[in-house]
């Protein structure tokens, strides 16, 4: 395999009433939560499948399915912790992370910091090797309607 390895993560979840709102591991207070089997941490789950995916070893529906009740409800950093156990088992380490959330509301800035010191700690790094940048869609799309939360991550792996 290659000294360094590439991964790509999408992911999105619907906003709803009656839950917290979980993101990058980190509590954001607002009216509504993302709606998921999980915690639906959806930052979260784009970095779970970025660095799934720069080994090849799936996406986050194939090693926490959906359906099975063991991660219902389940907090992501849990998931996050063993797709990286994985990483490191495959002989490769964090080099950088870049991710987006994308949201119309509620404002992101003031949780950015803990949200890259939250990743830095489950990805055993610094959290200047983790970028956390919030975006809106300027009023378009799933989020600029307020339906719901996207994000993306690209990780770069090298080997250890």
């Amino acid at each position: 395999m290659s000294s360094f390895r590439i991964g790509y993560g999408y992911d999105v979840h619907r906003l709803t009433e009656g839950r917290k709102l979980i993101l990058g591991g980190v509590e954001i207070p607002h009216t509504k939560g993302l709606l998921g089997h999980s915690d639906a941490d959806v930052l979260i789950h784009a970095i779970i499948d970025a660095l799934l995916g720069a080994l090849a070893l799936g996406d986050i529906g194939a090693l926490f399915p959906d359906n099975d009740n063991k991660y219902k409800d389940i907090d992501s950093r849990i998931l996050l912790r063993e797709a990286y156990r994985l990483v490191h088992e495959k002989g490769y380490r964090l080099a950088n992370l870049d991710s987006t959330i994308c949201a119309q509301e509620p404002r992101l800035a003031p949780h950015i910091i803990s949200m890259r010191e939250t990743l830095a700690q489950d990805l055993q790094t610094e959290p200047e090797l983790i970028s956390v940048k919030a975006t809106t869609e300027e009023g378009l799309g799933i989020s600029g309607s307020r339906e719901g939360i996207t994000a993306s991550a690209v990780v770069l792996l090298e080997k250890i």
